[in-house]
């Protein structure tokens, strides 16, 4: 066996020298100038993002939401200022538009909050990109408030404000009166879209920010309120200016701006406004007493020898009526306000075949009752309503009322103070003894078959009118009035004899009238009442209090028509004996 030597020992590792430099007694590793470097950029990495944690974990530099600035503050820091701060901004009213018009939501009960938590959470998030971070030093980062959303909270809330939002498109109006005239604006159609709206809120609310519009439709009207409102400045306000002349040759006669405003009329085509004046509204106005008045004479419809005769009309010059209010409009528009009109040969208003036509020929009714002559005021009054009335003509469809044809109830105008009852006492007042007269319209009127609109019986029974089919009469207070409901025109003729007051009806006649009555019941007994009014008149009293039931059947006289039956019920109060206190 060999001894190994030192210089030839197989056991000793010896590392090679370098070709390179063999006086080099000492060498370096190739490895480390490595892992100097990458432990640099190791430790730069932890920096960087050790760094990029701690400004992660601060709001960022001046952030702000609704207004409150939170920048800079930690966690902890940002949610009490939230709390405290933004939270109650959150709770206050949601200004809303729709259409321009202004309307408040209110979060809690649309289901919209602030999500605290969230918004910290946003704000805090770990954030290694450099360029983010910057904007969270420098103040450039946009903040935003993280919103809870109950959708179906804020659906229900965004109906009900549509229920107050929407609205069917209106057009505006002009209207006439009394010489004035009054602009009513146009609405727009508006419908909430209550869907885009909730989506808009829901992503879009700011908290404490400006009023959001929300979306719907909407329908415009024909005419812009602003176009309509230069319209009522300049040709409204021209036509009712002052007045305007009609001129006939040498014959003239002024339009006044009533005249011209009771004439007129509005309306809107192709969405332009309009105005029009009705000619026969204007022919009426300009012919009233006037130059222009018309020369013919109207039939008239008189009694003469007992019974109804027409005297005939006759033809003459008048006022051409067409093209009239289009000719006073335009004269309305220009400064000398005159118009030039025509005069030309013309039936009368009321021709005689208009006056046959009526059927005014016969006598269909006759009523009577008899009154107190011993009364001479009264029976003064009774005479002078009696004449009033007498030559009244009531047209087909018109309505005859009687405070109308005897009013005004004053002593310029014939009447006289009598006897009356008052509140259940008898007394006195102008025009007393007048209700017989409307006792007798209300008989005539019923046994005729015209429908009865409005009357009143007494409150207690006078025995001189039948029961339950009587009528009294308070000037302002009670009218008699019923409706010829017949084809044909009724002439009315009244009449006081020595002993009874007497209406007739002249026409022809249409109505077949019968009745049934209940006879009296429920009848009530008379008490003695005391009276402290100063003008207050004693009674004996005596007579009973009852209850009545009068039902009309009519049916026409060539038997082609019924209608219903109708009850009219009463109930009369006793004639009480009256102490004056």
């Amino acid at each position: 066996m060999q001894t190994p030597t030192p210089e030839n020992s197989s056991n000793v590792f010896q590392p090679a020298t370098p070709a390179g430099n063999p006086k080099d007694g000492k060498r370096k590793s190739t490895a480390k100038p490595w892992i100097i470097a990458g432990s640099c950029v190791v430790a730069a990495t932890a920096a960087y993002f050790g760094a990029a944690a701690f400004i992660s974990s601060q709001v960022p530099a001046n952030a702000t939401i609704a207004g409150v600035n939170i920048g800079s503050l930690n966690q902890d820091e940002a949610r009490t200022a939230l709390e405290t701060q933004v939270v109650p901004l959150a709770q206050e009213p949601i200004e809303t538009t729709v259409n321009g018009k202004g309307y408040e939501l209110d979060p809690a009960k649309a289901g919209l909050s602030l999500d605290v938590e969230q918004t910290i959470a946003d704000l805090t998030d770990f954030e290694a990109n450099p360029v983010k971070l910057y904007e969270r030093l420098t103040g450039d980062f946009s903040a935003e408030a993280v919103i809870d959303v109950d959708q179906d909270k804020l659906t229900a809330q965004l109906g009900k404000l549509a229920a107050k939002a929407d609205a069917k498109v209106t057009e505006g109006t002009i209207t006439f009166k009394d010489a004035q005239a009054t602009l009513s604006k146009p609405v727009d159609g508006v419908a909430l879209d209550v869907e885009k709206s909730a989506e808009k809120i829901a992503t879009d609310w700011e908290i404490a920010g400006p009023a959001m519009e929300l979306p719907a439709e909407v329908t415009s009207p024909e005419v812009s309120a602003q176009k309509l409102q230069a319209f009522y400045d300049t040709q409204v306000a021209s036509l009712l200016k002052k007045d305007v002349t009609l001129v006939s040759g040498d014959k003239s006669t002024a339009i006044s701006p009533a005249s011209m405003a009771a004439a007129a009329s509005y309306s809107a085509k192709d969405g332009e406004p309009r105005l029009a004046l009705d000619d026969e509204k204007l022919y009426l106005a300009a012919t009233k007493n006037s130059d222009l008045s018309s020369t013919a004479k109207d039939a008239k419809i008189v009694l003469k020898g007992g019974k109804p005769t027409i005297v005939k009309s006759v033809k003459g010059i008048s006022l051409e009526t067409k093209d009239l209010g289009a000719k006073v409009l335009a004269a309305s528009q220009t400064e000398t306000r005159k118009a030039e009109v025509a005069m030309a040969e013309s039936d009368a208003d009321f021709t005689t075949a208009d006056a046959e036509k009526l059927g005014i020929k016969e006598e269909i009714v006759e009523f009577s009752t008899p009154y107190p002559a011993s009364d001479t005021v009264r029976t003064k009054n009774l005479k002078a309503g009696s004449a009033r009335i007498t030559g009244t003509i009531v047209k087909p469809g018109e309505r005859f009322s009687l405070l109308q044809a005897l009013g005004p109830i004053t002593t310029a105008n014939g009447y006289y103070s009598s006897g009356v009852v008052e509140n259940g006492f008898s007394s006195e007042a102008v025009g007393g003894g007048l209700s017989q007269i409307s006792t007798q319209m209300y008989n005539v009127g019923f046994l005729a078959g015209y429908d009865d609109i409005t009357h009143k019986p007494h409150s207690r029974w006078f025995d001189r009118y039948p029961a339950g089919r009587e009528a009294t009469l308070w000037e302002g207070q009670v009218d008699m009035i019923w409706e010829n409901n017949t084809p044909y025109g009724v002439m009315i003729e009244a009449w006081v004899s020595g002993d009874a007051v007497h209406t007739r009806l002249w026409s022809t006649k249409y109505w077949k009238v019968t009745q049934d009555s209940s006879g009296k019941y429920n009848q009530t007994d008379p008490k003695t009442v005391h009276n402290k009014a100063e003008k207050c008149i004693p009674e004996s009293g005596g007579r009973k209090g009852f209850s009545i039931d009068i039902t009309r059947y009519r049916e026409t006289v060539d038997g082609s028509k019924k209608l219903p039956a109708e009850t009219k019920s009463w109930t009369y109060s006793p004639w009480n004996k009256i102490v004056c206190d």
